[in-house]
C-alpha cells in the first residue's frame, strides 16, 4: 500500500457519501476562510496555510494551497519563507518540550 497517493483524492466522494452532513459543514467552512478576503488577503492566508501544511506535514494541503499561494501573486521565495517559518516553529515546539523533559527528569 502507498500512502498519499494523487488517486487518493477519490476517496472524497466515499467520505462525503458516508458523511455528508459534516463533509457540507467542513467545506462551507473552508469556504469561509478561503473564499472571502477580511483582515488578510488571500496570499497570506495561502502563505500561512503553506507553513500550517508543512507542520500538518498535508501533501493535500501543501498541493492546494502552493497552487493557491502562486495564483494570489506569491513569489518563489515567499514560499520558501513560509516553508522556512514553519521550520522554526516546529523545531522551537521540540525544544520546549525539551524543557518539558527536563522539568519531568528532574522531578521523577
Amino acid at each position: 500500500m502507498h500512502y498519499h497517493d494523487t488517486d487518493d483524492k477519490a476517496y472524497h466522494r466515499t467520505l462525503r457519501g458516508a458523511a455528508p452532513a459534516a463533509v457540507e459543514a467542513f467545506t462551507a467552512f473552508d469556504q469561509a476562510v478561503f473564499g472571502t478576503e477580511g483582515a488578510l488577503d488571500a496570499k497570506t492566508k495561502e502563505l500561512i496555510a503553506i507553513a500550517v501544511a508543512a507542520t500538518t506535514q498535508c501533501p493535500y494541503c501543501m498541493e492546494a494551497h502552493a497552487g493557491g499561494a502562486k495564483k494570489a501573486g506569491a513569489s518563489e521565495s515567499e514560499v520558501a519563507e513560509a516553508v522556512m517559518v514553519a521550520a522554526a516553529l516546529r523545531a522551537g515546539g521540540a525544544l520546549t518540550h525539551g524543557w518539558l523533559a527536563l522539568k519531568q527528569y528532574a522531578e521523577a
